[in-house]
């Protein structure tokens, strides 16, 4: 079988988009004939101590020449230019989404990450992007050549259809309380809907961001919404498959999705969905499943929820078009053929 060390952050088990689909490729690549094998970095990255990053060459140099080295691009990204030459094996960034697109970041540390991950990238054997959007973002602002980018998008699971409450219409979101997810801006739109009988859950992550969080409490705090706000935080795959089950509509706020695994998570349920076209999440969605609204646009975003609110046919119509959609999304399976393709091809 070929050897391919997989190479991640932090604590692999986190309920994170990202994790997710690390755990589910590393899981899958066996069946397709790779023998893999996970290479735990620090979990600084991206902001890596001086004392990890000799931990991590230390690591990653041991990787022998034979054996194809995956680095998620959470670190990958941030790691210096002189360690990756030192490593002797073939390397394929996975990125999920460019670093310094992330929000809430300064300036200086924007350019930085973009200068960081422009030189990694640029000695990569092979990159490989979740979606087609940050594909193009790759060629167009990093320099990275079309030819060396395989996009795999992430896979869903089969799930039974969504039955929804309906009174109190259940608002679903889900994902890490970080800026980009922007759900500060979700509450403040939702502060304008008062007169509709709605609830809002919120599921993910709750230590991922202090300034995230802090926002979305002064958000909830300024609206006095926190008797229709629930702050879920990170829950299993049974608890969370409850959520969706009991969910009349998903929304997700976010400035800017690499993919959006929730959006697939919820076309899997036949869910509606209100979403922002940031980065992937504008192509995730059909037109017919969702009403998109640009990032940060609360009035158009508060809108579009409205329009959900006050009109259940419509709700019925696009929850049928995103049950249709989610039938045609990938599964892991196609996700782990992919990439098993491209280790394949550089090994040998």
């Amino acid at each position: 079988m070929t050897a391919t060390a997989f190479a991640i952050p932090g604590d692999i088990d986190l309920p994170t988009g990202g994790y997710t689909y690390d755990r589910r490729v590393l899981a899958l690549l066996p069946s397709q004939g790779i023998a893999a094998r996970h290479l735990e970095l620090p979990g600084s990255f991206p902001a890596p101590t001086a004392a990890d990053l000799v931990e991590t060459e230390r690591r990653l140099t041991t990787v022998a020449p034979s054996t194809v080295l995956v680095v998620d691009g959470l670190a990958y990204g941030a790691m210096p230019a002189e360690i990756i030459r030192r490593v002797a094996a073939p390397i394929v960034a996975l990125v999920h989404h460019p670093l310094c697109l992330e929000a809430g970041l300064s300036e200086p540390r924007k350019k930085e990450l973009h200068a960081s991950e422009t030189a990694a990238l640029a000695l990569a054997r092979h990159v490989i992007t979740t979606s087609r959007t940050t594909a193009r973002a790759l060629i167009a602002d990093f320099a990275v050549p079309e030819a060396s980018i395989t996009v795999a998008e992430p896979g869903t699971d089969a799930a039974p259809r969504a039955h929804g409450t309906g009174a109190p219409v259940q608002l679903l979101a889900v994902g890490a309380v970080v800026p980009r997810k922007a759900y500060d801006l979700l509450v403040r739109a939702l502060g304008t809907l008062s007169d509709h009988d709605w609830r809002l859950t919120i599921a993910g992550p709750m230590d991922r961001s202090a300034e995230g969080l802090a926002s979305l409490q002064a958000a909830t705090q300024e609206t006095a919404l926190g008797d229709r706000i629930t702050l879920a935080g990170p829950l299993g795959l049974e608890q969370l498959g409850r959520l969706y089950a009991s969910a009349d509509i998903f929304v997700m706020p976010s400035l800017y999705e690499g993919y959006g695994m929730a959006l697939a998570e919820a076309m899997a349920r036949g869910l509606p969905i209100v979403s922002t076209t940031g980065g992937a999440a504008a192509e995730t969605v059909p037109e017919a499943a969702a009403l998109k609204v640009a990032p940060g646009d609360e009035a158009a975003l508060a809108a579009a929820i409205r329009r959900l609110l006050a009109d259940p046919g419509l709700r019925a119509r696009m929850a049928d078009a995103s049950w249709a959609a989610g039938h045609k999304l990938p599964r892991w399976e196609d996700t782990a053929r992919t990439i098993a393709g491209v280790i394949r091809d550089l090994a040998t």
